[in-house]
């Protein structure tokens, strides 16, 4: 009798579990879990940069459409509890975008220019136009400085070096529609419609190493040999060169974008801002 009761109160546990990671929002293959997520204030968020000085995290949002030179986008600050500390901190932006960090600075992809924000005083300090530009979208910056971006719309990866002066980078046919980007060992990754290159940054020299149909938005490394990526229209997945994609996350039947989204490994916190939900998610990788 002890062992049925004992079998029953296994089963019973089981799904009480289920029923609570399902109302959680843990997800395909149980890989994360939602854990929060901002009032719907972030007008058209389409990236999500952490500063780990100041253990905040800075949101550009659009605030219309992604190529109006309107003048409408801004940049909120949001803590790791979800609480938008500062709405508008940068105000006056056209259609901003990807976002890094380099010495104090914020540095913005603004439709066809980079903008260079002081992050001590919110102030806009710089702006770096790029000849031909299109569609400026996703940024990282190497360990001395330079600024590499992506031009979705001409196929092109600029960068900006000490003397500030943009020059194109990489302007390869086989890139088709570079976005997301990751500096990870002295390599640049790219992510593209049809999966992520690894880039050498000494001479621009290009390899897909990774496969993927749908695009990929957000690039983030998760700090163990795996990358996580968004395709925009709301799928995030675990990627790895030798293994089989896994589906942590898919909102597109739900109409909720999966945007440029930041990644914390001290805190298994995975952060994705929803575009035309005006929200930024927080997610917690599970072991």
């Amino acid at each position: 009798m002890k062992k049925v009761i004992s079998f029953i109160t296994v089963i019973i546990l089981i799904g009480s579990l289920n029923t609570l990671k399902s109302q959680s929002g843990l997800s395909t293959g149980n890989k994360i879990l939602k854990v929060w997520e901002t009032t719907p204030a972030l007008t058209t968020s389409e990236s999500v940069c952490f500063d780990p000085e100041r253990n905040i995290a800075y949101v550009s949002c659009i605030n219309g459409n992604p190529v109006d030179k309107d003048g409408n986008g801004f940049i909120a600050k949001i803590d790791l509890q979800g609480n938008i500390i500062e709405n508008k901190w940068v105000t006056g932006l056209n259609a901003p975008k990807g976002m890094g960090i380099y010495k104090n600075k914020l540095y913005v992809t603004d439709i066809d220019n980079v903008v260079e924000i002081d992050i001590s005083t919110g102030k806009i300090e710089k702006k770096y136009f790029v000849d031909g530009a299109k569609f400026l979208n996703d940024i990282a910056i190497a360990k001395n400085g330079s600024v590499y971006i992506t031009d979705m719309a001409t196929n092109k990866i600029i960068v900006i070096k000490e003397d500030g002066k943009p020059e194109i980078f990489v302007d390869a046919k086989a890139i088709k529609n570079p976005n997301g980007l990751l500096i990870e060992d002295n390599k640049l990754l790219v992510g593209t419609n049809d999966g992520i290159y690894r880039v050498r940054l000494d001479n621009g020299k290009h390899l897909r190493i990774i496969s993927i149909d749908g695009g990929i938005d957000g690039l983030k490394s998760d700090g163990n040999g795996n990358y996580i990526i968004s395709d925009w229209k709301g799928k995030v997945q675990l990627v790895n060169p030798e293994k089989p994609p896994v589906v942590l996350l898919d909102t597109s039947r739900q109409g909720v974008n999966a945007a440029d989204l930041e990644y914390i490994p001290s805190e298994k916190l995975l952060l994705i801002p929803t575009f035309g939900n005006n929200r930024v998610v927080a997610y917690r990788i599970l072991e």
